[in-house]
């Protein structure tokens, strides 16, 4: 994390293990020394009650009982989705940014949405979208054609070419 931009944010996901809250305490103390953003996967209640950044929400989770909660006036709600309904059930769970994917082919899935179908979903929605899947330093190019809001990876951030090639 030494050399991340202050636009970077991250995500965390744990949906196997029992939720280790002093880790994400841990892990949002560093976060803010780094100036960058701090979000928590498919927890909501408990985004908010760790005070932080905000929360994600995953395409298979289609609740929208948290527009309930009571938020502070700066805590953000991202998501993700694949597919035209997935962008609507986004909308209806009020996210500000929708991660649309995934984009390119990847290692572990051979369904992807490609330039075309992505333009495609982009256009029906006007949330800001953020590119995601299969994203490296050989495709950035098309990638800065999209006009989207972000990009996000989890490999694609330990290449220094992408880096340099990004920024």
């Amino acid at each position: 994390m030494t050399n991340l931009s202050k636009n970077t944010s991250i995500i965390y996901r744990n949906y196997t293990n029992p939720i280790d809250e002093n880790l994400i305490i841990k892990i949002k103390k560093l976060c803010k020394k780094k100036g960058i953003g701090f979000y928590l996967s498919n927890n909501i209640k408990l985004a908010i009650k760790l005070n932080l950044d905000g929360a994600y929400i995953p395409s298979f989770n289609k609740d929208i009982f948290h527009n309930t909660f009571s938020k502070k006036k700066n805590f953000k709600l991202i998501g993700s989705a694949h597919n035209l309904k997935e962008i609507r059930d986004k909308e209806k769970q009020n996210v500000s940014h929708i991660f649309l994917s995934p984009l390119f082919l990847t290692n572990k899935n051979n369904k992807f949405l490609g330039l075309y179908k992505f333009l495609n979903l982009k256009k029906k929605t006007d949330k800001k979208i953020v590119c995601l899947g299969g994203i490296n330093p050989n495709n950035i190019k098309l990638i800065k054609l999209l006009n989207i809001d972000g990009i996000a990876g989890i490999r694609l951030f330990n290449d220094k070419k992408f880096i340099k090639l990004w920024m």
